[in-house]
């Protein structure tokens, strides 16, 4: 599995961005886009992104 961001949804609040253990995550035109080589499956930007953008697939 690997985290998926709705772009739709994402505000870009960076809050994410902060809180992925393994940094798989960075902004790009003000939306989080997740490394899917470097994540871990955590979940843990799922449990913190404050407008639900974060899903795993």
């Amino acid at each position: 599995m690997v985290a998926i961001v709705d772009n739709d949804k994402c505000t870009g609040c960076e809050t994410c961005v902060s809180e992925c253990p393994a940094s798989a995550i960075a902004m790009e035109n003000d939306k989080a886009k997740v490394d899917k080589d470097m994540c871990v499956d955590c979940q843990t930007c799922v449990d913190v992104c404050p407008s639900e953008a974060i899903h795993m697939e």
